[in-house]
């Protein structure tokens, strides 16, 4: 999916995070993946399943510096598989069509695979969001884990640090 969610913060604590997250005793790729986790499951789990496939396509992928995760569908060929799924997020708006000035009514000869009328009538799909609530069912343990690998990580960082 295109929809991006940011985490904005200071620029300054941001360079000490990059820099502190090359060390290998950062706490911050491991919470990264912790947090990713949780909201993968919550996604896997509130999703529409039809088929599965859409589930089973869902995944993270984490920066090397392990500060940034993409979590969903990601990827060029899965969001040309499951581009759908905007659709279902979101829903979808009916369409009732109407004949253009000269035309007469022709019959619907639809029979139920194929339509072959000219006056269509689609109905408006509902939508079934699980993106978005997959965040939010998960936002505050998202913050707890992070904040304590931050707050862990600048300790460490402080203690190692000398001011001469």
């Amino acid at each position: 999916m295109a929809r991006r969610s940011r985490v904005r913060g200071d620029f300054k604590l941001r360079g000490v995070l990059r820099r502190l997250a090359n060390i290998e005793q950062s706490d911050l790729p491991p919470a990264m993946a912790k947090a990713a986790d949780l909201v993968l499951a919550a996604q896997q789990q509130l999703i529409p399943k039809d088929t599965g496939a859409a589930a089973a396509a869902l995944q993270v992928r984490i920066s090397k510096n392990g500060l940034d995760a993409r979590i969903g569908i990601v990827g060029k060929a899965d969001n040309r598989r499951f581009f759908y799924l905007r659709f279902v997020e979101y829903g979808t708006k009916g369409y009732t069509a109407k004949l253009k000035q000269g035309q007469s009514e022709k019959t619907n000869k639809s029979d139920g695979e194929a339509f072959f009328g000219y006056s269509p009538t689609i109905p408006a799909m509902p939508a079934h969001p699980w993106l978005r609530p997959s965040i939010q069912l998960t936002r505050d343990d998202i913050r707890l884990i992070i904040s304590e690998a931050v707050r862990s990580t600048l300790a460490r960082a402080a203690k190692g640090a000398s001011y001469d």
